[in-house]
């Protein structure tokens, strides 16, 4: 049987029990940011010299109309030929904005020793690997409620430092809600085992002027299989409440299935908002998933080029 294990609070954010203060951050949380620049390092920099949306003067793409964008934006002789209303891109020359959101509450502690790390340092690791990325690539990456977007060459750093500083996140399971701007993106890496109608709020507030985003669901082995038997004593990290159980196996039955009406949840709020969903299990390395959303991005974009 899957032995399991919840990370104290301090694990939450890397180097917040260790001194606050000016030394290196390399002193602080070495391992994280190692493990990001290395996964960072295995990345195919396909994102270079990308066709972009924007406010330029050369045609790029009709895409689907988004609920809550300017009705003006409408191509109505595109839309004309279809049963769908769509938006008329142009290229954009620019650099684009980036923003992340990592969740590092109390259910990101959990861990069993089936998975390679705790959910929480797989989801600091990909994060921080994704914007060195991104950066690379010629992008501004931001976070969410903490950090402006910028594109320093020490990003993963400068998120990580963020990060250690930030006492206020810690409680918060799902990211903040405020917009951003049309042709800014959004990554949103967490567990997600929030109600799907407080996960659709705050992401129809994030993508409300039509932005574009990707939601990545952290999940232990654990929690995919439910692999327990006989009695067992269910624990809610963020509620602080518990739930003694008589049979595993016939519980874990409903569990799994309550899972998947939780996750078909999640994959119609994507698709209604034209993101994408990518589930991304603690037993597989990280840099599967980092090359899913560099693809996801670089599609979303329609870039030619992108690995597939």
């Amino acid at each position: 049987m899957a032995r399991v294990r919840v990370l104290p609070e301090a694990a939450r954010s890397p180097g917040r029990q260790a001194t606050e203060s000016a030394l290196d951050l390399a002193q602080r949380m070495p391992r994280l940011v190692l493990e990001a620049r290395r996964v960072a390092a295995n990345l195919s920099h396909g994102i270079h010299g990308r066709r972009r949306a924007g406010i330029g003067e050369t045609f790029w793409q009709f895409r689907p109309f988004v609920t809550g964008e300017a009705a003006q934006r409408i191509d109505w002789r595109r839309s004309g030929r279809d049963d769908r209303l769509y938006v008329r891109e142009r290229e954009w020359e620019a650099a684009q904005n980036i923003w992340f959101w990592i969740d590092r509450s109390a259910s990101m502690a959990y861990v069993s020793d089936l998975a390679q790390a705790p959910k929480v340092e797989r989801a600091i690791v990909l994060g921080l690997a994704l914007a060195d990325a991104f950066v690379e690539g010629g992008e501004r990456v931001g976070m969410l409620g903490l950090m402006a977007p910028r594109a320093t060459t020490r990003i993963a750093e400068t998120m990580a430092e963020t990060m250690v500083a930030d006492r206020f996140s810690l409680d918060d399971d799902l990211p903040p809600q405020a917009p951003i701007p049309t042709m800014d993106e959004a990554i949103l890496i967490g567990d997600f085992l929030s109600p799907p109608s407080e996960i659709a709020v705050a992401v129809e507030a994030i993508s409300s002027r039509g932005s574009r985003g990707h939601l990545v669901l952290i999940a232990d082995p654990v929690e995919e299989t439910f692999p327990f038997a006989g009695q067992a004593v269910l624990h809610d990290l963020e509620d602080g409440i518990s739930l003694r159980i008589g049979d595993a196996v016939s519980w874990g039955s409903a569990y799994r299935e309550r899972m998947a009406l939780h996750r078909a949840s999640l994959e119609d709020l994507a698709r209604r908002r034209g993101w994408t969903l990518t589930i991304h299990r603690t037993d597989r390395p990280a840099s599967e998933a980092a090359l899913r959303l560099i693809t996801l991005v670089a599609a979303s974009r329609g870039v030619s080029g992108a690995r597939r």
